[in-house]
């Protein structure tokens, strides 16, 4: 019920006021953008929604354009333009998937949506289920890999040390997900951004992650 109904009122009216009052935030990001690399302002990749739906997928660009296409998990640094490091530093560059979460195809709270032609290869087995809820905005393995797997830019190591863990962040979303505790979640990645823009380098471990290692996960 909360899913279905409550939760998508409240994703369509949060996200149509956001559009509006972060207007002027599109528009001096769409400038900068277009005047430090040169390429499109948006960058869309086929993701996986719920339900193995798939969907497009919008960013601000912050790379340089290219053929390549290495597959990932970590930025490729050498492709990061000026100021698309610092939309990404500050998340600006996710601002356009409000429009996928007033089209339906994800939720502000939610499982981060895994690229199409890697979800088969990442949520295998019990993983499957966190394709049963909407993915979204932000999650708690969407903050970990803010916090910690920015850091990375090995990505076997990533994948070794950081993605384990934020599949199994992922999974306690599934198994709790309500109102209560996305609004905590919201909450504290409006923190975590402002710490981050003032120029915090280290941060305390997030819940999710103690309990996951209290598990022996």
């Amino acid at each position: 019920m909360y899913e279905n109904v409550f939760k998508r009122i409240l994703d369509i009216l949060l996200c149509t006021v956001a559009l509006v009052v972060l207007s002027p935030v599109f528009l001096i990001t769409a400038v900068a953008i277009k005047i430090s690399s040169p390429g499109p302002v948006f960058y869309y990749s086929d993701r996986t929604g719920k339900d193995h739906r798939r969907f497009h997928f919008y960013k601000f660009r912050s790379m340089h354009v290219t053929n390549a296409d290495k597959g990932l998990f970590v930025a490729d640094a050498d492709r990061l333009f000026t100021v698309g490091k610092i939309i990404r530093r500050l998340k600006v560059d996710e601002l356009p998937q409000l429009i996928n979460v007033i089209r339906g195809d994800m939720s502000i709270v939610g499982p981060r949506p895994m690229p199409w032609n890697s979800v088969d290869t990442t949520y295998y087995g019990k993983y499957q289920k966190i394709l049963s809820v909407r993915p979204g905005l932000t999650s708690a393995a969407s903050l970990y890999d803010y916090t910690v797997g920015d850091t990375y830019s090995d990505n076997d190591a990533y994948m070794r040390e950081v993605l384990p863990i934020k599949l199994e962040m992922e999974m306690l979303y599934v198994e709790r997900q309500c109102f209560s505790y996305d609004c905590r979640l919201v909450w504290r990645t409006i923190v975590t951004i402002l710490q981050v823009l003032f120029g915090k380098k280290k941060f305390k471990d997030q819940p999710e992650l103690i309990e996951i290692q209290n598990r022996g996960i």
